[in-house]
């Protein structure tokens, strides 16, 4: 009986032992393992912007490129068939009166282009500034150099084939699966309701075919294009979120970014010393140029000093306990007047800095005691 209870006691034991080793090694992990949990901050972001790394959707811009050149092809169609059936029948009628010489087929392919630039410039310029304002709205005005950069890790075959099964790869490729998918399910159902169309087409002259031929195919590029908008919508909050997700942040990157930005905080409050003491050396060399320190008497001291030229009485320095007892120490040392007055001391100690001229409320009560110290300055002298 007495070895059983030892060894329950001692299972109790090892037990407790492997649940707080367990615990304390979960703790560990939560504070050692850099998980990324916080989102990135404005300097992260930044840094991430120079190098190129934007959140985008090539998805958003091919769409509405297909949507500007459909829709403006549907716009200018019968101007460009007009255009290239005058041009191509000029061609051909006028081909039988003119010798083949190698001037004339120049002159023929020059012709050639200049038309087929006349009719798909319009089409090219849509397409351009579409392209431009799209990708402006998604990223704004940038310009990076460092994407330029050759990376030869790029052509390393090793880091080329864990690219090739990365999650990313995975996801573009079931995005793309997905996509053609959505799209071949639409060409699919577009057939099956025009099934009764196409068949008329035979028994048209040219004309009424080509215009029912381009109807149908306008009809199916803006039913894909509807879907492909959908698709590129989703694409873009999916890329917002890989790309925010991939710039979060461990909490010890966040606070060692604190530290770079705004300095270690025992440097700062180093630097903030040493301006205090500085700025509380130059305070003490300005006593002596004082003309009165009105006191509390034991708690409060201001320095004041005023001259003709000044609009009125300016403080010199001012302090409160330990503070006060040095500025009186400095103004006796260098023969300056020591008034005590409770209710001027304070009211001058909450309402001016150093520095600074007294306020208007004030000028009668500091106008009373310069006048007081300057008729004591007279009768010593």
């Amino acid at each position: 009986m007495k070895s059983f209870i030892i060894c329950t006691a001692s299972w109790k034991v090892l037990h407790q032992d492997k649940e707080s080793r367990y615990r304390l090694k979960n703790f560990d992990l939560q504070l050692f393992n850099g998980e990324k949990t916080e989102d990135a901050t404005p300097k992260r972001k930044e840094e991430a912007r120079k190098k190129g790394q934007v959140a985008k959707s090539s998805e958003i811009s091919s769409v509405f490129v297909i949507l500007a050149a459909f829709y403006t092809l549907k716009l200018l169609g019968v101007n460009l068939y007009n255009e290239l059936a005058s041009y191509m029948t000029g061609i051909f009628s006028g081909l039988t009166a003119q010798d083949l010489t190698i001037n004339a087929v120049q002159l023929l392919f020059i012709d050639t282009e200049l038309v087929l630039m006349k009719t798909m410039l319009p089409i090219l310029l849509v397409i351009m500034v579409i392209s431009v304002v799209i990708n402006f709205m998604q990223v704004g005005f940038m310009f990076s150099t460092e994407v330029l950069m050759p990376d030869f890790s790029k052509i390393n075959p090793l880091s080329g084939f864990q690219r090739l099964f990365s999650k990313r790869s995975l996801v573009e490729l079931a995005k793309a699966l997905f996509k053609v998918a959505i799209i071949g399910y639409f060409i699919y159902r577009f057939a099956v309701i025009k099934t009764g169309d196409i068949p008329q087409i035979i028994n048209m002259d040219l004309m009424d075919a080509l215009k029912l031929t381009g109807s149908l195919v306008i009809d199916l590029a803006f039913q894909i294009i509807a879907v492909m908008l959908v698709l590129a919508v989703l694409d873009y909050m999916y890329q917002w979120w890989e790309h925010n997700e991939s710039l979060k942040m461990s909490k010890e990157e966040v606070k060692e970014e604190m530290k770079q930005t705004e300095g270690n905080p025992q440097i700062k409050s180093k630097i903030k010393e040493k301006q205090r003491a500085l700025a509380m050396r130059r305070m003490m060399q300005e006593i002596p140029k004082a003309d009165v320190v009105v006191t509390n008497p034991t708690h409060l001291a201001i320095a004041l000093k005023y001259e003709k030229e000044m609009a009125a009485p300016v403080v010199l320095a001012k302090g409160q306990d330990f503070l006060a007892e040095r500025i009186k120490q400095v103004a006796r040392e260098n023969k300056v007047v020591i008034v005590e007055n409770k209710p001027l001391a304070r009211a001058l100690y909450s309402a001016v800095e150093i520095g600074d001229i007294i306020p208007a409320e004030l000028y009668q009560a500091v106008a009373e005691v310069l006048a007081y110290v300057y008729r004591l300055k007279k009768r010593l002298s």
